[in-house]
């Protein structure tokens, strides 16, 4: 199982961008997905999940109104569209996929994780 995730770079505070994560060798469609985020010295850190189906989307308070979690199942892709950026947004984003887990707002409910990409938001 591969998780590959892309789409980080440099933003000013108030820009945009989109992270992409895709997946190869798992049932793209059978797993909840979710976005994580690790800054320097500190805790990896929940962002949003999205259920298998799309239907279910959840973000930490941090992140809303700002961030929204997609999925393209036909091409085994989630997306983060990052709006509104903040210097608190910098961060080492990495996608998780997970089947059986009940929290999705915690790593244990992760079965699979991908290698991260920097997001770095200057002020």
């Amino acid at each position: 199982v591969q998780l590959q995730a892309s789409g980080g770079g440099l933003v000013q505070a108030g820009g945009s961008l989109r992270l992409s994560c895709t997946a190869s060798r798992l049932t793209f469609s059978m797993y909840n997905m979710g976005w994580f985020r690790q800054a320097p010295g500190q805790a990896r850190e929940f962002v949003a999940s999205i259920s298998w189906s799309g239907g279910t989307r959840d973000y930490v308070d941090s992140v809303k109104g700002r961030f929204t979690v997609s999925r393209d199942n036909a091409k085994n892709t989630v997306f983060l569209q990052m709006n509104s950026v903040k210097a608190e947004d910098t961060a080492v984003y990495y996608c998780a996929a997970g089947r059986l887990g009940t929290n999705w707002s915690q790593s244990s409910g992760y079965d699979y994780w991908g290698q991260g990409t920097q997001v770095t938001v200057s002020s």
